[in-house]
C-alpha cells in the first residue's frame, strides 16, 4: 500500500460489528476485533464501538481476548498484542436522565479494565445524538475531561448551528460532529449535497468529525445494503470519497459544489495515490497535509465490517 493511502487509512475504521447490517452477537464481535488487531491491516483499526447498555456483556465476553489476560485465558495466540483496546461508547439511553448513570458505567468499566488481570481496555470517546445545538453545552458540562464526545445531528437541516455550538467548546477540551452517511434502507442514504453542506460548515468552524453507516466500500457505487438473501440496493457513499474529499475540502477550502462532485465520483480511477500525494482528478493534497487532516479533522468512521473495505481495495489494485 502506497504511503498516502496508508495515511488515509491509518486508524480510520472503528469496528461496529454489533450494529446492522452485520449485527453480530457480542462474542463473535469481540473475537473479530481481536483477530483484526493481529491482522495485516491492524494499522487501520480504531476503536471497538459498544452501546453503554451492553458494557457488562462486553466485559464478560471480551476480557479474555484483551491484553493482560493471555496467561490464563487460553488465547495465547493474542499474546503479542500489548496495547489496551480502545473503546467508543454509544450513549443509547434517553438523555439527559441517563447521562449520569451512563458516566458511572463508563467509570466502572475503565477502573475495572485498568488492571491486567481483567483485560486492558479504555473508553475515551462517547457518541450520542442531539436534537438541538442547545443540548451540546449541557452534555459537555457533565462530561469528564478525559472523555471526548461525538455529537450526531440531523444533516437534513442547516448544519451551521451545530458546527458553531461545537466550535464554541474548543477551549473546554473540544467536541466533534458525527455524520450518518447511510443505513439499511435506500431512504437512509443522504444525498451528497447534504454531506457536503455539513463538511463545509465543519471546515469553516474548524470542528472535527467522524462518520457512521454505509461506508463499507472505498468508492461510491450501487451496493447491497444488507447481507440478506434478497437485499435492498442503493448507491452508497465511498469512504475514499468522504475522507479524501474532507481532507481536500479543508486543504483547499472547497465550496459545496466542488466537494459534492468529489462525493458523487463513481470512477475509482479518478482517485490516485502515490507515496507523496493523494488526488481526485486534478486536485491533490500532499502526504503531510493529509496526515494532519486525518489527525485533527477527518477522524474515523464506524463500520460493521472491517474485511469488506480491504477486499474492495484489493480488487481495485490498491493493496
Amino acid at each position: 500500500m502506497v504511503q498516502s493511502l496508508r495515511t488515509l487509512m491509518a486508524g480510520l475504521i472503528d469496528y461496529a460489528g454489533l450494529y446492522p447490517p452485520a449485527k453480530l452477537d457480542m462474542q463473535p464481535a469481540a473475537e473479530a476485533f481481536a483477530r483484526h488487531i493481529r491482522g495485516e491491516f491492524e494499522f487501520a483499526l480504531g476503536r471497538f464501538i459498544c452501546p453503554v447498555s451492553r458494557l457488562p456483556e462486553f466485559s464478560e465476553h471480551a476480557a479474555a481476548l484483551m491484553p493482560g489476560t493471555f496467561a490464563t485465558s487460553g488465547y495465547r495466540e493474542h499474546a503479542e498484542v500489548t496495547r489496551p483496546w480502545g473503546v467508543s461508547v454509544i450513549l443509547d439511553q434517553p438523555l439527559p436522565e441517563s447521562l449520569e448513570p451512563s458516566l458511572d458505567e463508563i467509570d466502572a468499566f475503565n477502573e475495572h479494565h485498568a488492571h491486567e488481570q481483567n483485560g486492558l481496555a479504555k473508553i475515551d470517546t462517547v457518541e450520542l445524538k442531539v436534537a438541538s445545538p442547545l443540548h451540546i453545552d449541557d452534555v459537555l458540562d457533565a462530561l469528564p475531561d478525559d472523555i471526548f464526545p461525538f455529537f450526531e445531528f440531523d444533516i437534513t437541516g442547516d448544519p451551521r448551528g451545530y458546527a458553531a455550538a461545537l466550535a464554541g467548546n474548543a477551549d473546554s477540551g473540544g467536541a466533534a460532529a458525527k455524520l450518518r452517511c447511510g443505513g439499511i434502507r435506500p431512504e437512509m442514504v443522504p444525498p451528497a449535497e447534504q454531506i457536503a453542506d455539513a463538511l463545509v460548515a465543519l471546515v469553516a468552524a474548524d470542528v472535527p468529525f467522524k462518520a457512521t453507516a454505509g461506508l463499507h466500500h472505498p468508492c461510491r457505487a450501487t451496493q447491497n445494503l444488507t447481507y440478506d438473501p434478497n437485499p435492498p440496493r442503493a448507491v452508497m457513499h465511498g469512504f475514499i470519497n468522504v475522507f479524501l474529499g474532507a481532507a481536500l475540502a479543508r486543504a483547499h477550502r472547497l465550496d459545496r459544489d466542488r466537494l459534492t462532485a468529489i462525493l458523487n465520483e463513481q470512477d475509482p480511477r479518478a482517485f490516485t495515490f502515490t507515496n507523496d500525494r493523494a488526488a481526485w482528478r486534478d486536485l491533490s493534497i500532499d502526504a503531510a497535509s493529509l496526515a494532519k487532516a486525518r489527525e485533527t479533522f477527518a477522524l474515523s468512521y464506524g463500520s460493521c465490517s472491517f474485511d469488506e473495505p480491504f477486499e474492495d481495495l484489493r480488487n481495485l489494485g490498491l493493496t
